[in-house]
């Protein structure tokens, strides 16, 4: 089993140990950037002494992930990272796919201004944090963008659909912006997806976002 002991990147305690809202935002955040990997049994003992927290708030965080798809509940073994094997994120990615494009679609249609500004808003942080090179914060504003987008749909259930997707594949989708290429790529694609939803062109909006996801698998795959 990998160490889960304090290391380069550790979030540190958590000071409100009443909130396992909190306590699974750091759980996430770690799992997201790969500090406790994947298949990695969670370690509830380490964990607690790790973020300074009781057990209680901690289940209630290994739950809350479970139910986001991000953690497993195995008998006599608890909660486990789960691991993604290359179908799985490609049969994903495809059904992301299949939800963002036509969100794209109905969001150029739908959406009000305030709406889209909100986007480019969004989209100029995620951009101040790759000046800085800040990935875990450009990652999260990354994220927020691709929900952002689907919530102009005005489709309620293309949402709820998109959002327990997009929560099983963050660490992928984290890891697939490692090496500066990659990155930068992904930059220049999200660049597209704004300028197109500010022009209101539904069309070019959701091809943009198809070739983003295709391009996610292939800067994932490598790694799977």
């Amino acid at each position: 089993m990998p160490p889960q002991s304090a290391a380069a990147g550790d979030p540190g305690p958590i000071i409100r140990q009443s909130l396992p809202a909190e306590v699974a935002t750091r759980l996430r955040d770690l799992i997201t950037q790969g500090h406790i990997a994947p298949g990695t049994r969670l370690n509830e003992v380490v964990l607690c002494a790790q973020l300074g927290v009781s057990r209680t708030p901690l289940r209630e965080a290994i739950r809350r992930l479970a139910g986001e798809g991000l953690v497993e509940l195995v008998p006599a073994r608890g909660g486990v990272v789960r691991r993604l094997t290359l179908k799985d994120a490609a049969d994903s990615l495809a059904v992301l796919k299949a939800l963002e494009t036509l969100a794209g679609r109905l969001a150029c249609a739908a959406a009000d201004e305030a709406g889209i500004a909100q986007v480019q808003a969004l989209h100029a942080a995620m951009m101040d944090r790759y000046a800085a090179r800040d990935r875990l914060a450009y990652f999260k504003l990354n994220q927020a963008v691709h929900t952002a987008i689907v919530a102009l749909s005005g489709n309620e259930t293309l949402a709820w659909a998109h959002e327990a997707i997009q929560a099983r594949m963050k660490h992928l989708r984290f890891i697939g912006n490692a090496g500066e290429q990659k990155w930068a790529d992904a930059v220049a694609e999200h660049e597209e997806m704004v300028r197109a939803l500010a022009a209101r062109d539904g069309d070019a909006l959701a091809a943009v976002l198809a070739a983003h996801l295709d391009r996610t698998l292939e800067r994932v795959a490598p790694v799977l």
